[in-house]
């Protein structure tokens, strides 16, 4: 079973809390405060591993989770921090944020590596809270929480070509000739269920990968047959030989045949039309194959596509297999420099960054539930309630404070909030008072 697309759940690990702690020994001038900060909380890290080939590992375990940093400790001992937790991918996974639809990020080549939930950095202790007028704080902060949410695996396949056609046209024959792959072969549609890969060795040097696609059919960009399955694989490849059956006997017209396909891959996604392409007729060595051979070459003549390159091929006799294999590696060559000439021109764009400045969204919002409670949300607002540590006043005096100067009181004052009204922020709960 080829497995292309899976969501997992990751959570990268809290930050150590932050220490109160005081020193008065004999040779420690001044003792003081003496609380360490706690350590950062591990980061949860995807890595492409080219030794993958499928998510399939992800539908046993799909939940990732980092581990805390170290609390912060007496005598202004830091807590030490997390280590990251690895989760192998195959090269080609592209990562998006699955409740927003975001992509995160394009795990391309070997040991790349893209952190999804960032750990939370350590609490500060109260060696950090002195000041003149508080020379004995009790003011320690808890760690910071570590980032939770549910990405999206898409696997797309690496390959520089992709062989593309009805199902049948003798895509995974082709394979086998021109590589050491041993795919799935038989004379019904969608033999192909998974993709397969093999390399193309030319005594020219010019080596590529070459990837049999499951066969397309009518509907397919709208999720028809194996649908986006097969396309989102298309994707990937830099050049395209399009396969189209000659058999006479096979009940289908070919240049439908063709046009379908094409419409197929538009319907998906317009710039693979633009994609490099050759047709490659099939079959030809079948009695019958070249009257229809010269009807399609005809019929292709005189439509918008003339322009591509025919290339016939036999593979029982293996006719015009090994020019059209060069062929594809000429084409292979011009784009591969062509991509390389407009990396260099987007390098050249990204090196001066434009600063857009801060978000205007609100920093928090009041609203009031069924039962009367005041509910404060907000990122910043919700993050600073977790990172306050409750058991110590000096603590919950500088959280009030805080809680002032971001206008969260008189928030709740024009929300309509009176004397003993209870007030939530995350998990934390109070009594309002004026």
């Amino acid at each position: 079973m080829f497995v292309d697309t899976v969501t997992i759940n990751v959570k990268a690990g809290k930050g150590g809390d932050g220490a109160v702690a005081f020193r008065h020994e004999k040779f420690v001038p001044f003792g003081g405060p003496a609380g360490g900060d706690g350590g950062r909380g591990g980061d949860v890290i995807l890595i492409a591993d080219e030794g993958s080939r499928t998510l399939m590992d992800f539908r046993y375990q799909n939940h990732f989770k980092a581990k805390p940093g170290q609390n912060g400790m007496i005598k202004a001992m830091y807590g030490r921090g997390s280590d990251p937790v690895y989760v192998k991918v195959p090269a080609g996974t592209v990562v998006y944020d699955a409740d927003t639809g975001e992509e995160l990020g394009d795990l391309t080549h070997d040991k790349q590596t893209l952190i999804v939930a960032k750990g939370g950095r350590g609490g500060r202790g109260n060696i950090h809270f002195k000041s003149a007028k508080n020379t004995a704080p009790e003011i320690a902060e808890n760690g910071e929480p570590g980032q939770e949410l549910r990405i999206r695996l898409e696997l797309r396949l690496l390959a520089d070509v992709g062989l593309v056609g009805y199902p049948s046209v003798g895509k995974s024959t082709f394979l086998s000739v021109v590589t050491k792959a041993k795919p799935k072969i038989a004379a019904y549609q969608f033999t192909t269920l998974t993709p397969n890969l093999g390399m193309v060795r030319l005594e020219d040097g010019n080596d590529f990968v070459l990837a049999d696609l499951p066969g397309l059919i009518a509907g397919a960009a709208d999720g028809v047959g194996l649908g986006f399955q097969f396309l989102r694989h298309v994707e990937r490849t830099r050049v395209i030989l399009h396969l189209v059956d000659m058999d006479p006997d096979n009940g289908r017209e070919p240049f439908d045949d063709f046009q379908q396909i094409l419409h197929e891959l538009g319907t998906y996604d317009e710039k693979l039309l633009h994609r490099p392409q050759i047709v490659v007729p099939t079959k030809i060595e079948i009695p019958g194959a070249a009257e229809r051979l010269a009807d399609f070459k005809k019929a292709l003549a005189d439509s918008a596509w003339a322009d591509l390159p025919v290339m016939p091929v036999s593979n029982v006799t293996h006719t015009g297999v090994q020019p059209l294999l060069h062929k594809t590696a000429e084409l292979l060559q011009a784009v591969v420099a062509a991509d390389a000439e407009k990396e260099a021109e987007r390098a050249a764009e990204t090196k001066t960054k434009t600063y857009t400045g801060p978000s205007q969204e609100p920093a928090f919002t009041v609203t009031r539930d069924e039962d009367g409670v005041f509910i404060v949300t907000g990122e910043r607002i919700e993050k600073l309630a977790k990172m306050t540590n409750l058991n110590h006043q000096d603590s919950l005096v500088r959280f009030d404070r805080q809680l002032h100067g971001m206008g969260v009181n008189d928030a709740l004052r024009e929300a309509g909030a009176r004397d003993g009204d209870t007030v939530m922020i995350g998990d934390l709960t109070f009594d309002f008072v004026e």
